[in-house]
């Protein structure tokens, strides 16, 4: 979808019927989105036109009760803190985000403008919240880091590729995974893998450390949805087929990239579920008193191409439940 097709979308949400919840106040409300996209990414459209969907069904219609202000920021490692200081200052209502790096970024910014963010791996963890259930501060939202995911990862990449004794977890330099590392370390022995953390905080470093590491056999890899490794994703997943490393990935991105297999949440799902919370701080709810929730909607991804690349017969049993195969 082109942008000019995007802003279509948008100006036809201006025409939405008028719902009994927006008519309780008058004045427009202003809501900021903060996103690590190019304006014209199908990935922003999908989790947008998800995000939109929810706002009006719950009243809020573009144009006569709130407004909305856009910040691509596809390179936003360097052009994230401009971004949200420039949307800061048109005082927004409330702000729409991804990414604990576009989190803090915000909050540098402004510490009392509310902030709720569609997706950041382990929020606690990684200080963007105190707690889930009260999370303090002017954040809250949706926490894609599900413990209890990472002996999944592991699981799925034993029962694709059984030779698998070593697994590197690729990770982003500096990233708040450490939730999911420990998971991933606590889990390991049962599958009997050795696993060694992996930091990218480059393509040079993720060509370095991947070749480093399939100098030895019977490797693999588990590539966490930090921004680095999804960033790096159509690199990442040409190094494990050139180095024959059988991978599982947290983010579909990676397996639409020619990646092997993934399994996480359905972002486009927390989109919506994110507009939920953006209602609620404009009808006057705070953030701190609002919990971060975790995913409740997840997908399998087997990428067949690649599996036939590498020589791997994928089990009958996992397609048979994936929510899609790339043929």
């Amino acid at each position: 979808m082109k942008r000019r097709e995007f802003m279509v979308v948008v100006g036809v949400a201006a025409a939405w019927p008028l719902a009994a919840r927006a008519q309780q106040s008058e004045r427009v409300r202003r809501i900021g989105v903060l996103l690590p996209y190019a304006a014209d990414d199908p990935r922003a459209h999908r989790y947008m036109e998800a995000f939109l969907q929810r706002l009006q069904e719950l009243g809020w219609v573009i144009g006569h009760n709130v407004q909305i202000d856009y910040r691509w920021t596809p390179d936003y490692p360097t052009r994230g803190r401009a971004a949200a200081a420039e949307l800061v200052s048109l005082a927004p209502d409330v702000v729409l985000t991804v990414t604990g790096t576009l989190v803090n970024d915000l909050q540098n910014a402004s510490r009392s403008v509310p902030i709720v963010f569609a997706s950041v791996a382990d929020a606690v963890g990684s200080g963007r919240v105190e707690s889930l259930a009260r999370p303090g501060g002017n954040a809250t939202g949706f926490d894609s880091s599900e413990f209890g995911l990472s002996p999944k990862w592991l699981e799925l990449l034993k029962q694709i590729a059984p030779q698998v004794k070593r697994v590197a977890v690729l990770r982003g330099a500096g990233s708040g995974q450490f939730g999911q590392l420990g998971a991933l370390q606590a889990a390991a022995p049962a599958y009997r893998v050795e696993l060694r953390p992996v930091e990218l905080a480059s393509a040079e470093q993720v060509e370095r450390n991947i070749a480093a590491f399939a100098r030895e056999p019977n490797g693999g890899l588990i590539g966490l949805a930090s921004a680095n490794v999804v960033n790096n994703r159509a690199l990442i997943a040409r190094l494990a087929v050139q180095y024959r490393l059988p991978a599982v990935y947290e983010s579909r991105l990676i397996v639409e990239a020619g990646g092997l297999a993934s399994y996480g949440a359905v972002q486009a799902e927390l989109y919506r579920q994110s507009a939920g919370y953006v209602d609620r701080i404009l009808m006057g709810e705070k953030p701190e008193n609002l919990p971060v929730q975790q995913p409740t909607k997840y997908e399998l991804l087997i990428n067949l191409k690649t599996a036939k690349t590498l020589g791997l017969t994928v089990p009958p049993t996992l397609l048979a439940i994936a929510d899609e195969v790339i043929e």
